[in-house]
């Protein structure tokens, strides 16, 4: 079997021909798989949905229990046999409950990474490396400059920052899901025990995170607090709500804004941040070409980033490759620096 006979590209999204499944689809499709519970992979209105039990409670919150047809949660490693082609599912190191989805038939085995990272997580499953014969890997950090820094030395200038200007609120903005809950238990790591204020638009998530068992010490909403309290405080909301009304209530605030597109400068500069923090969920330039090589993969798609780069290295390896070019993808996070979030909007 040919790779291209098991998975293409289509403009819904990957699409498996002899199992008539998609992955992560973009528009509402019969049968999907779906990678993790970003709205860029994870979209309601589907007739059956297959994911990890994670990403199907994260989509119940986000689009409402009846997001899809039917649901159904596979484990970590199950092998799920659809029309003859074995999915299975494998920690993909990006947010909690994210996964690769590794696709066998005929001998022939293709590894969907989805969005991934390599770097230690307090709040994610650790990344496993899936044999493949062919690994379709993202790319948003695809290029030699992105090598991103230890996540918690980014947090400890957070609180650097926090003991440095005590008077001052320190506002960070992190995507609501996986980011914010990273920040939160990466300060409570390296000692930070005050109560962590957040926007209202991180509450019910973060609500999921503690019920999975993640311990984010004393959280509470910014609107049940007095302006008082929240001089000197660590507040986390979401991209863009530094710039909403709802800030107005800080102390001469520090805006911080964690994302890996932080070590673009310039980015900083233009969205207004203070304090960028190089903090990224995805895997940078070094850990996408270990990734590659540590699968076996004779063949590679790159998909959503950049895609040419990461081509162009794999032949300079001696690997076949090529880019997808799938649209509709991306870091969602980035909306952020352009203005209030649709989530700070509706639920400051």
């Amino acid at each position: 079997m040919r790779p291209e006979d098991l998975l293409q590209p289509t403009p819904r999204g990957l699409y498996c021909p002899p199992a008539d499944v998609y992955i992560d689809p973009l528009r509402p499709v019969g049968k999907a798989l779906v990678t993790h519970g970003h709205s860029d992979h994870a979209r309601a209105g589907h007739g059956a949905v297959l994911a990890t039990a994670p990403t199907l409670a994260v989509m119940a919150i986000r689009y409402g229990e009846d997001f899809a047809g039917t649901t159904q949660a596979v484990r970590w490693g199950e092998a799920v046999a659809v029309n003859g082609v074995r999915f299975s599912f494998h920690p993909a190191g990006h947010i909690h409950g994210s996964a690769q989805i590794a696709v066998a038939h005929g001998g022939l085995r293709i590894v969907v990474s989805g969005d991934y990272k390599r770097a230690a997580d307090p709040t994610a499953e650790p990344f496993e490396v899936v044999p493949a014969d062919v690994f379709i890997t993202e790319a948003t950090f695809g290029l030699p400059v992105f090598r991103h820094p230890d996540a918690q030395g980014e947090v400890g200038k957070l609180l650097a920052s926090l003991s440095l200007f005590p008077e001052r609120t320190h506002m960070v903005g992190a995507y609501a899901l996986g980011k914010a809950q990273r920040v939160m238990a990466l300060a409570r790591t390296a000692g930070y025990d005050r109560p962590i204020f957040i926007h209202g638009a991180l509450e019910k998530l973060t609500q999921f995170y503690a019920s999975e068992g993640f311990d984010f010490g004393s959280i509470r909403l910014v609107r049940d607090a007095e302006r008082a309290e929240l001089a000197g405080a660590l507040v986390i909301g979401p991209p863009g709500a530094a710039k909403d009304l709802w800030a107005r209530r800080f102390a001469d605030p520090v805006t911080a804004f964690a994302s890996g597109w932080m070590r673009v400068r310039a980015r900083a500069k233009q969205g207004g941040i203070e304090l960028p923090l190089v903090i990224s969920d995805h895997a940078d330039w070094d850990e996408l070409g270990r990734t590659i090589l540590d699968t076996g993969a004779a063949e590679v798609w790159v998909t959503h980033g950049q895609e040419d780069a990461l081509v162009h290295w794999c032949g300079l390896n001696g690997l076949k490759a090529k880019p997808l070019r799938l649209v509709g993808y991306g870091d969602e996070d980035e909306a952020g620096l352009a203005g209030p979030s649709p989530e700070a909007e509706s639920k400051a």
